[in-house]
């Protein structure tokens, strides 16, 4: 009998994992390795199509909407397609990542949607990689269930019409899939990997179930970055035999390259285009990260100052609204983070009213969905847009032709009042090291001072450390003016350090990945040569 034909791709420098044959199949892979010999190099093309882009904004501190694509945006003839039933109401989605507990919870929660999440909030080690697929596909099938070892509470899912709809997020662009390579060892993008093994998988059995595969497509940087998903898609189609137009993509608009290009993204992506979401967190750090070397007028203040009300922030999301409308597409709003406390009523309950008044707005203000990150806050926010859309679906029939964005309102970072401050140091030094700790452990969403956290806030934390030594900020500290310098954030880091060490005990702290994440964060806070994504060294890291 003959050998069987080997695989086109190699699995490298990782343990087997359990049931990990049941996604790593021959054709599967064989399905990945051919989207890895076709699109991979025009991903090179574009991560390079990057650098060049913010060499020009450094050289230039602006950014404008694209003369060449000027015809696509003055034609009001083209619509995305319809969205199918199963995606027609999204009024509230929650977030995160595609571990059993969650996988389950999630799709229990009363969210209409699930973004089940392979990116931000998911470090990427091989374990998490191939559990999620495996989760999900186990989910469909009805097969999937959870004990907790700690607490002994089981959960199961609850009857498929009462289940979120599943929309799942690849990873970005920039990351290597490294345990997955082809014959030349080239590591094969993680982007492939997550896409295409969850399509292989569940293309056909979703549209058995009435719904479909669906994405969410993270840090697109251009329109170019749209079309290479289109073309992923036909492709992906055609190869397992299922119709055009079955995929439907909802693109986050979270880099400042991209809201200058709204609606060239969905005219790329048309067919197959569900909507954009305003994706606030990596939004503020894709300004941060593009104009850190524009000077003062783009420093930006403490993370928690810039609230959606700010006004370049009112640009971005009306703008999204507007552009979404236009072309019949969904216009999803951003996150809320809080985690609720079980021991301080108090808290929840400012919280709870800051996370209503954030859902009144966005629904207001035109949106037909937004997120939030935990089971609790679904009827807060289920309550904000039932309010506005009571039996309708959506409403995007809400042109708000009413709202006029010049280029410049979306980078006026110097119309916000508020300004760096010393706690706001403080506070990106904590939340990156607690963040990036938990995150080389193999956690990517962590709760941190009751507000969920992912890689996006944590690259924040880190661009803000960067940008305010590089721009000589000054703030206050117990009434005297101090310069932020690097060896102010090392002072920081370094009585955060001790002070999570008197926090957990010792033997915690040494169980734990401290010094590395604190010596990680430093790295991309302090090097003069910025790193484009702080994941890029960490994943390095990451075992």
């Amino acid at each position: 009998m003959s050998a069987p034909a080997p695989s086109p791709l190699a699995i490298v420098d990782a343990s087997p994992l359990p049931r990990q044959d049941e996604v790593l199949t021959d054709a599967a892979l064989a399905f990945v390795a051919e989207l890895h010999r076709l699109f991979t190099p025009r991903r090179d093309e574009l991560l390079a199509r990057r650098a060049e882009r913010r060499a020009e904004i450094a050289r230039t501190s602006t950014l404008d909407f694209r003369p060449e694509t000027a015809a696509i945006r003055a034609d009001d003839s083209w619509k995305v397609a319809p969205a199918p039933a199963a995606l027609d109401d999204r009024r509230v989605e929650i977030t995160g990542p595609t571990d059993r507990k969650m996988t389950i919870n999630a799709l229990n929660s009363g969210a209409k949607v699930w973004l089940a999440d392979f990116e931000d909030a998911s470090a990427p080690t091989w374990e998490n990689v191939i559990g999620g697929q495996l989760n999900l596909t186990s989910a469909y099938n009805r097969s999937l269930d959870f004990t907790d070892e700690r607490t002994g509470k089981s959960y199961a899912l609850k009857d498929a019409d009462q289940l979120a709809t599943v929309v799942m997020r690849p990873r970005g662009w920039h990351l290597n899939e490294r345990h997955l390579v082809d014959e030349s060892g080239t590591p094969v993008p993680g982007a492939l990997v997550d896409f295409g093994l969850y399509f292989f998988h569940n293309a056909q059995r979703l549209i058995s179930l009435g719904k479909g595969p669906y994405f969410y497509l993270p840090k697109t940087e251009s329109y170019l970055e749209a079309r290479l998903w289109n073309d992923i898609f036909v492709f992906a189609q055609d190869y397992v035999g299922v119709p055009q137009g079955t995929v439907r993509a909802t693109v986050l608009i979270e880099t400042i390259t991209a809201a200058y290009e709204m609606e060239e993204i969905l005219y790329e992506l048309r067919d197959h285009a569900s909507g954009l979401n305003a994706g606030r967190w990596d939004y503020l750090f894709s300004i941060v990260k593009n104009f850190r070397d524009g000077g003062q007028k783009f420093v930006l203040p403490d993370r928690n100052l810039v609230t959606m009300t700010a006004p370049f922030m009112r640009a971005y999301t009306e703008l999204l609204v507007r552009t979404c409308h236009k072309r019949g597409a969904h216009a999803i709003g951003g996150m809320a983070a809080f985690i609720p406390s079980r021991k301080d009523a108090e808290v929840n309950k400012v919280a709870f009213e800051k996370v209503k008044n954030d859902k009144d707005r966005e629904a207001g203000d035109g949106f037909d969905g937004s997120w939030v990150a935990h089971p609790d806050l679904v009827p807060i926010a289920m309550a904000s847009f039932d309010a506005v859309l009571g039996e309708k679906p959506n409403q995007k029939e809400r042109l708000r032709e009413d709202v006029s964005v010049a280029a410049g309102d979306l980078i006026a970072i110097d119309s916000l009042d508020a300004k760096p401050t010393y706690d706001g140091l403080v506070n990106a030094v904590q939340v990156g090291i607690r963040y990036i700790e938990a995150w080389l452990r193999g956690l990517g969403a962590v709760a941190i001072f009751n507000l969920m956290e992912d890689a996006a806030t944590a690259e924040i934390s880190r661009s803000q450390i960067w940008q305010w030594i590089n721009a000589g900020v000054v703030v206050e500290r117990a009434g005297d003016a101090v310069t932020v310098t690097a060896d102010l954030a090392r002072e920081v880091a370094a009585e955060e350090l001790a002070n999570i060490k008197a926090e957990i005990g010792e033997e915690a702290f040494a169980a734990g990945k401290w010094q590395q994440a604190h010596d990680l964060l430093l790295q991309v806070s302090l090097d003069a040569d910025y790193a484009d994504f702080l994941t890029l060294p960490a994943y390095e890291q990451l075992r």
